[in-house]
């Protein structure tokens, strides 16, 4: 037998947890609970149980295990009861069981175990029955005098009649003893008949006995379960493969990456299955290759149309493959294959012929009858069929209409997967474009724009070279100047020159108002102003703007006011910024395009942070993040939605939470430029930090380091920002100052508050810890940045903040980043404030400000920052500590934004894993919080969590 890797890191299963915690909480105090474990065969029930065991055992549990055996169809008697006791008696001695029990009645477990001796005489009677029962109960009770016991009953869905009657006995008999039994049964071996069935439906009405469904991994999971076997991040398409092939089972994610990188069967798992199927009727089995050829579900009528049976005779045909659970009676008379592996693997065992014939028959009968299948199925039933029975005309017709229809559901992966079969069939149909009612560009073209929206970028590209390479710009100039804005923004995405130089050209071609000029016109116009080019960049989009309205078309029309609206906000104009955003929210609201919609919200998610209404830029990213995902739109405009959000996160100090979601942007393979932006936000936390090897890997990563400058303004200054801060962290005040020196050679003329202003902020910042070095050096530097100030006017507090720490009045700045709700910033301006009282001799001002400094810097865990406080107070001779006082557990309660959100949904009764999901954060990380939370409140339950919550009113 082949072993298969498994992960050394227990991955997800918070709320799973949590539940069984809580049970085991209940049975400790004196209230007996039972939980009911079901999932699907390789679900994981196993692995969830011992990692629960292992934690009780280590709070102090006696943790008992015992299994059923798939011995016979009723099972071996007693088989996890006796396994059980057999470890008791092992953990023990047969004398030392006995003596819990009245005298004598150790005889009867001797049933269970020759180590107790003879059994009484007794047979198998009711009485003797209920006397084993009523002692094995008395057992676990003295037991539970010492410490609470928890015992683990594993597979009870192999359980004889016997031991489903003990475990209901017990589960309704074990009141008050600290005892709790958690039992698992694959839910999917429970065939209509199944005995277990009633035995489940008693246990569900007893009190304290819990129902825990085990899903099956999400995505997420699957890739942090092989990243825990495979010791490195994987690669986002082979875990978007492997989730797939396994269903999110984690025995079969093992299984196939045990066999290779390529995801196919091991043969043993194969002949496992197939080995069920092949042990039915001959006649089931043929039905069974018919079933298998229409999917992992399949309506009656379908199966019945396509196999030619009457009602009676497939009925007949399938029931013992229901009867075995190898075929399930699904809703809206449909039957399913138990799992996906099992229909693959019956499918396999079609002969090439029969292979073609059942394909071809689906999509004859579906094409004939559409409501054969679920409403909107039907176009993708008819392609995969006519494709799979390999009839080139027909599959290249169906599937250019499955592609029209799957952009409708904003199915993009599934559109280019379509248009490509399109591509490949082309040259086998002689017809093809008169087939399908287009030309060979168009396809290409389709193809390069779902690509694009789904962040495909070179695979966009491929189809952008392949539809020029086919196009003559003379003939076909709206064509040609579409195609290659296309390909600069693939060029923009990838940080690759020449997107400027395209767009230009497309200009060009296009010299007369059309859409296609406008279309140039407004991607001309948003390079220019990212490029700092501004005053041109504005003008050109203005004309776009003119030439949209007067074609009517009010889709560009709002894709040109964003882009005005990003040079109102690289101009430092923010509530234009905002209102024109909003402007082109409402029309692509009106126009119901999910593109539009997206792009603006994002937009006005940084422009929130920029004015220094961060918490409001935080929500309204989280409505946008649902919004993307909703739409289909999440890995490309999504992640882009996020890594704002994770901006405002790190304005706001909540720096946990931003790596957070940093983290699970990353985790969708987002673009480069999106990764980029991301690993920027990453890097200032990792600079404030102290984290140097992360800081100085992603720096090397984004460019910071290369000779090379960036193209757009705001990665230039982004760039910029962090080597200044990157060489103040090294200790390397000079080559901090030659970064700034190059950066006011060719300066970027940005007024947005968190580029321009920002910079000049950073480049305060080096010009100070050097001037001890070389002062002619920086007061030179000095007059450069001075004049480039004096340009710089922008808005809003944060300018404002920012200004006033350019300008050294530290004090005035701490008290704007105060009323920001920064902790950083506003921890660092009270320091160099401090600073500069220390300089004039305010030991007393010293003191003050370090005091209200120091708490800050540390609950970020800010080590430089808090190095260089603690240095201070050492210079002047203070103590940190002396503002801090004793109060109570009220004034105490001080929760961090993040924990608030935490607490209100906790009291709104919400599990870990729905608050997960609200927040957009593990369950585990809910967990992290809730355990931050409980301390803070002076409570030890969710419940008292929430009362207090009320009382001390924190809910708002």
């Amino acid at each position: 037998m082949t072993r298969r890797a498994v992960s050394p890191v227990f991955v997800g299963r918070d709320a799973e947890l949590e539940t069984l915690d809580e049970a085991f909480d209940q049975a400790r105090k004196q209230a007996a609970a039972a939980v009911l474990v079901g999932g699907e065969a390789g679900v994981g029930k196993t692995r969830l149980t011992s990692r629960f065991a292992e934690r009780a055992n280590q709070d102090g549990a006696h943790v008992l295990i015992g299994g059923c055996v798939e011995l016979s169809t009723e099972g071996l008697a007693y088989a996890p009861f006796t396994a059980a006791l057999r470890q008791l008696v092992r953990e023990t001695s047969a004398v030392q069981v006995a003596a819990l029990l009245p005298e004598g009645a150790a005889r009867e477990l001797a049933r269970l175990l020759p180590e107790f001796g003879e059994p009484s005489g007794d047979g198998e009677t009711d009485s003797a029955r209920a006397r084993l029962f009523e002692l094995i109960l008395a057992l676990l009770e003295r037991l539970a005098e010492r410490r609470p016991v928890v015992l683990v009953i594993e597979d009870i869905h192999w359980a004889d009649r016997s031991s489903r009657d003990l475990i209901a006995f017990l589960s309704r008999n074990l009141r008050t003893a600290p005892v709790l039994m958690v039992m698992t049964y694959r839910s999917d071996e429970l065939h209509r008949t199944h005995p277990l069935r009633p035995v489940l439906a008693e246990l569900s009405r007893v009190d304290g006995v819990i129902r825990l469904d085990l899903p099956r991994f999400t995505q997420e999971e699957v890739a942090a379960q092989m990243a825990g076997i495979l010791g490195v991040t994987p690669e986002f398409a082979r875990v978007d493969k492997v989730f797939e092939r396994s269903g999110g089972i984690p025995l079969f994610v093992e299984a196939l990456l045990d066999c290779g990188s390529d995801g196919s069967f091991p043969d043993s798992l194969h002949d496992l299955i197939i080995g069920s199927v092949e042990r039915l009727p001959e006649e089931t089995q043929r039905v069974l290759r018919t079933a298998a050829a229409g999917g992992v579900r399949v309506g009656h009528d379908l199966l019945a149309a396509v196999s030619g049976l009457s009602d009676v005779d497939l009925e007949d045909a399938l029931r013992p493959a229901i009867a075995t659970n190898v075929l399930q009676v699904a809703d809206g008379r449909a039957y399913a294959f138990r799992h996906a592996l099992i229909r693959e693997a019956v499918h396999d065992e079609l002969l090439p012929g029969e292979h073609a014939r059942m394909h071809a028959r689906y999509a004859e009968e579906i094409d004939l009858d559409r409501t054969l299948v679920p409403p909107g199925r039907a176009a993708i039933e008819i392609a995969h069929h006519w494709h799979s029975a390999r009839n080139d005309l027909w599959a290249l017709i169906s599937a250019w209409e499955a592609a029209e229809k799957a952009i409708r559901a904003y199915a993009y992966t599934e559109q280019i997967q379509l248009l490509e079969r399109v591509l490949t069939l082309w040259n086998k149909v002689p017809d093809a474009a008169e087939r399908i009612g287009v030309d060979h560009v168009t396809v290409l073209e389709r193809a390069s724009e779902a690509a694009y929206v789904i962040g495909e970028m070179d695979r966009s590209m491929k189809f952008v070279k392949g539809a020029l390479a086919e196009l003559d710009e003379r003939t076909s100039p709206e064509r040609v100047a579409a195609l290659m804005v296309r390909m600069a923004n693939i060029k923009a995405e990838k940080a690759k020159p020449g997107a400027l130089d395209d767009l230009r050209h497309a200009e060009r071609l296009v010299p007369t108002p059309s859409d296609t000029r406008a279309l140039v016109l407004g991607r001309l116009g948003t390079l220019l102003m990212k490029a700092d080019a501004v005053v041109e960049g504005t003008a050109v989009t203005q004309e776009a703007l003119r030439i949209a309205r007067e074609m009517g078309d009010e889709c560009q029309e709002a894709d040109l006011l964003i882009n005005l609206a990003l040079g109102h906000s690289i101009s430092g104009d923010l509530e234009r910024t905002f209102s024109t955003n909003e402007h082109a929210m409402v029309i692509g609201t009106r126009l119901k395009s999910a593109r539009v919609v997206l792009r603006a919200l994002a937009n006005n998610v940084d422009t929130l942070d920029n004015l220094g209404r961060s918490e409001e830029a935080v929500a309204l990213a989280v409505e946008g993040e649902k919004l993307a995902r909703q739409y289909g739109r999440y890995r490309h405009q999504g992640v882009f939605i996020a890594n704002n959000r994770v901006e405002a996160l790190e304005s706001l100090g909540r720096w946990d939470e931003a790596i957070e979601v940093i983290e699970r942007a990353m985790s969708m393979g987002p673009s480069m430029r999106n990764r980029w932006y991301l690993l920027r936000v990453r890097a200032d936390i990792a600079i404030a930090r102290g984290e140097e090897d992360v800081a100085q890997k992603i720096l090397a990563e984004v460019g910071a380091f290369s000779p090379q400058p960036e193209e757009w303004a705001q990665e230039l200054i982004s760039n910029t920002r962090l080597r200044l801060a990157w060489h103040l962290l090294q200790g390397e005040p000079m080559k901090s100052l030659e970064v700034a020196e190059v950066a006011l050679t060719n300066p970027p003329l940005s007024r947005k508050a968190m580029l321009g202003w920002r910079l000049l902020a950073a480049i305060r910042m080096a010009c100070d810890a050097a001037a001890p070095i070389d002062g002619a050096k920086v007061t030179a530097l000095r007059a450069r940045s001075d004049a480039l100030a004096a340009d710089m006017h922008g808005d809003g507090p944060v300018s404002e903040a920012f200004r006033l720490v350019y300008e050294g009045d530290f004090d005035a700045a701490a008290e704007r980043w105060k009323a920001l709700g920064r902790p950083y910033v506003h921890s660092k301006a009270l320091l160099h404030a401090a600073t500069s009282a220390a300089a004039s001799g305010d030991r007393d001002g010293v003191a003050v400000r370090l005091r209200e400094a120091y708490p800050l810097a540390v609950e970020l865990r800010a080590t430089p920052l808090a190095t260089q406080i603690e240095t201070l107070a050492r210079r002047v001779g203070i103590a940190l500590s002396g503002s801090v006082r004793h109060g109570t557990p009220e004034e105490h309660a001080v929760l961090t934004p993040r924990e608030l959100e935490v607490l209100r949904l906790v009291a709104a009764g919400l599990s870990n894993r729905d608050i997960a999901a609200e927040l957009f954060i593990s369950a585990k990380t809910v967990s992290v919080h809730v355990s931050n939370i409980l301390p803070k409140l002076d409570v030890s339950t969710r419940g008292e969590a929430a009362a207090a919550a009320h009382r001390l009113a924190l809910l708002g």
